[in-house]
């Protein structure tokens, strides 16, 4: 009975709690209202039920108590200092392309939509362009194509800028330039308290170091000033092989990735759909300059593609051609290891051949996707080049792999994540017992339970703990904005 009586009664505290947090959410969007005005969106405004149902994914759709879109740093800085005062949780939200819950929506508190944060300001002069963290990356590109030069940026269009550079970022010019943080020249950024400061390798160079790779953990960035390259011609785009074609393409891409001096200028990205054979794999190549079928790609001419899309076009259309499937409901898994044929053998087996691959078929609209990202030493040299960022990665070869899950119905979503899960624990497995296990979870790509920051190594977390510290010694963003990946 006492048991039972205290479960009661710790039910009753935590209704009790939840209806004053809700009084609260309600009472700080009121008060929001009248400083912002039409910037605040309420539950009952019109335009609310699409903004909070914006983000990519289903799992992640949410009903905050209020949307607010600053469009201004000073605005940006009035509304934080505002939810902290108010003790209100809150999240950010860039594009909205992430699958782990509570990163770029919420329920209840407040949604801080970047949307307004619209704008790409080119400087030929210092070769950067001034990037407004609400913006996507097809905005991005199309608005640097006149001036035939481009950024380190996303590889699929409709991604927002703000989320994936702050996750490290991988790119079709990683192997020139490093990763897509490491690109990054000065953050603007709007702390805890409501201060404005500048992150660069000049002035909070602490900060600075920790935003390439540490999420949002220290702040909201709303500029991302971001060194620009001449590019504009490209060659390269889809081709579709069927499923049987399968262990060809991965013994051409174990071939592609073993050169010892790859071309920094080839790029490929291989996507293969075991629980769809009607789509099959899907092999995207990219090669920036405009040069027909270079030597980088010689492994894979004697692949009969079903469809060949290859050709010379300007680098932004190329990027535009990249299917982006149309899901429902989302998530994804990631694990990295080095090249090794053996292993290529086994992980391609498991993530295609495993009794997962039937329990996934079996939920409603289930499909998986393996994408095989090869990943060159010289992208992690370059990076250090730039100054060094968090992530902790070892300059050799390797692959990032992500297994991305779909399905139809809110009862499947534990399953789903579980067949998933076993999959990348299988995949981790066979790369400890072969000696080629990378210790890396690429953000980007990982599920909301697996420890990417604690990956990045021992004595970068500390780095991390201690300028957390500094910059928001209340523990704000680990606390109010308690989304997305935490450091440990």
């Amino acid at each position: 009975m006492a048991r039972s009586a205290f479960q009661v009664l710790a039910g009753f505290a935590l209704l009790c709690c939840s209806a004053v947090r809700a009084t609260q959410d309600h009472a700080v969007c009121n008060h929001l209202a009248t400083i912002h005005g039409n910037e605040t969106i309420q539950p009952t405004e019109a335009s609310y039920e699409a903004l909070s149902t914006e983000n990519w994914s289903q799992t992640v759709w949410a009903k905050p108590a209020c949307i607010i879109q600053p469009s201004s740093t000073e605005e940006l800085a009035s509304v934080v200092s505002t939810v902290v005062d108010w003790n209100v949780n809150f999240a950010v939200r860039s594009g909205g392309h992430s699958v782990v819950p509570g990163a770029a929506n919420i329920e209840g508190g407040v949604l801080i939509d970047m949307s307004q944060f619209n704008t790409v300001d080119y400087d030929a002069d210092k070769s950067v362009a001034v990037v407004g963290s609400g913006l996507r990356w097809k905005e991005v590109y199309t608005s640097l194509d006149p001036y035939n030069v481009t950024v380190v940026g996303g590889r699929v269009l409709e991604v927002g800028v703000g989320g994936l550079t702050l996750g490290g970022g991988l790119s079709y010019l990683a192997d020139l330039y490093g990763f897509v943080c490491d690109n990054v020249v000065n953050y603007e950024v709007v702390t805890a308290s409501g201060t404005v400061i500048n992150a660069n390798a000049e002035s909070n160079q602490d900060l600075f170091w920790a935003l390439k790779g540490g999420a949002n953990n220290f702040g909201i960035v709303t500029k991302f000033t971001l060194k620009t390259y001449p590019l504009h011609d490209a060659w390269g785009g889809v081709r579709v092989y069927s499923l049987d074609a399968l262990p060809q393409l991965m013994d051409a891409m174990y071939e592609y990735q073993s050169v010892g001096n790859k071309d920094p200028y080839a790029n490929i990205m291989l996507q293969a759909f075991p629980t769809n054979a009607s789509i099959g794999a899907i092999l995207e190549i990219v090669y920036l300059k405009p040069e027909v079928e270079p030597e980088a790609f010689a492994p894979f001419r004697n692949i009969t593609p079903l469809v060949d899309g290859t050709q010379l076009q300007t680098f932004t259309e190329l990027m535009l051609n990249a299917p982006v499937p149309e899901l429902t409901r989302v998530n994804w898994f990631s694990a990295s290891f080095k090249t090794d044929k053996d292993l290529f053998t086994k992980v391609t087996d498991i993530v295609s051949n495993g009794p997962e691959i039937a329990q996934l078929t079996n939920l409603t609209a289930g499909s998986l996707a393996f994408g095989w990202q090869p990943i060159s030493s010289s992208a992690i040299l370059a990076g250090e080049a730039n100054g060094g960022n968090a992530l902790g990665l070892e300059p050799v070869n390797q692959t990032w792999l992500v297994l991305d899950v779909g399905w139809w119905n809110a009862e499947d979503d534990q399953l789903a994540h579980d067949y998933t899960a076993s999959m990348i624990s299988k995949v981790d497995d066979a790369s400890q017992s072969s000696g080629h296990f990378v210790d890396y979870i690429f953000m980007n790509d990982a599920a909301a339970d697996q420890p990417v920051i604690e990956r990045y190594g021992a004595e970068n977390v500390a780095k991390l703990k201690a300028t957390a510290a500094k910059y928001d010694p209340d523990g704000v963003f680990q606390h109010l904005a308690s989304g997305g990946f935490k450091l440990p």
